[in-house]
């Protein structure tokens, strides 16, 4: 009998990472609500920028239809904050719209255990945030450089989590049965041909990659949209497909 990806994931216990990749949030949410909806709920959530917001999001209790009601509305006023500074935004209403939403204040009361990638200005490296405030941990995750300006964690300027850790698995232990979300496009920090935006390959872990997505913006929100809406859409035949075929790519 050929064991389906939806088999592997049912098997036993999982953990779910998320990608870094700018707007990439709608298409992971989609993918959060095809594993919902086929009552394949992960473990454990790690994450870095995009992925660290839904994750986080996820993680503090917010569910699939809930998050997809919140993308499906959001418009650019709900986060567009321009101010002076070494960054187009201040970033401010994007953290108290992430506030608003969160079930939960702190990593403790989250539903299941909660790791995101940030990166360290001062230290000048990427490391996991696992305890204290989500607020401002998720916002330094998901701090875009260029488009935000620097988020304060502990007294620490920090920026997206992506910079170092695009796959959002630091930290992550060899061997742990992990889904990996991967987010299939170009980073504006490196070439086309990095290694670094190819999908991680371990032990225990199973790349999932959704090509041809519309790549959304902060003008381009629409696009976004209809990515939710796709990979929503495919993620049961996504689920049914054999998995040695998921792990070729």
């Amino acid at each position: 009998m050929v064991q389906t990806l939806g088999d592997w994931l049912a098997a036993e216990p999982f953990g779910l990472a998320l990608s870094s990749g700018f707007f990439g949030f709608f298409a992971h949410t989609g993918v959060v609500l095809g594993l919902e909806r086929a009552g394949l709920r992960p473990s454990w959530l790690r994450g870095s920028s995009a992925g660290a917001l839904v994750g986080g999001l996820w993680a503090a209790g917010l569910d699939g239809p809930a998050l997809r009601d919140e993308l499906l509305n959001l418009r650019r006023a709900d986060f567009w904050d321009p101010a002076p500074g070494p960054g187009l935004l201040r970033g401010d209403r994007f953290g108290r719209r992430l506030e608003a939403l969160l079930p939960v204040t702190h990593f403790a009361a989250c539903r299941v255990p909660l790791a995101v990638s940030v990166f360290d200005l001062l230290a000048g490296q990427t490391r996991t945030l696992e305890r204290g405030p989500l607020t401002p941990a998720i916002r330094a995750s998901c701090t875009f450089p260029g488009l935000f300006q620097p988020t304060w964690v502990a007294g620490r300027p920090h920026l997206d989590g992506g910079i170092r850790d695009r796959p959002g698995i630091l930290g992550a232990r060899s061997g742990e049965r992990l889904l990996h979300h991967h987010l299939a496009s170009r980073s504006p920090w490196r070439r086309a041909d990095s290694p670094a935006l190819a999908p991680p390959r371990r032990p225990g872990l199973v790349a999932l990659v959704l090509s041809d997505l519309p790549r959304s913006g902060p003008f381009e929100l629409e696009a976004g949209r209809r990515a939710l809406l796709h990979v929503e859409q495919v993620m049961p035949r996504v689920l049914d497909r054999p998995l040695a075929q998921v792990m070729r790519g």
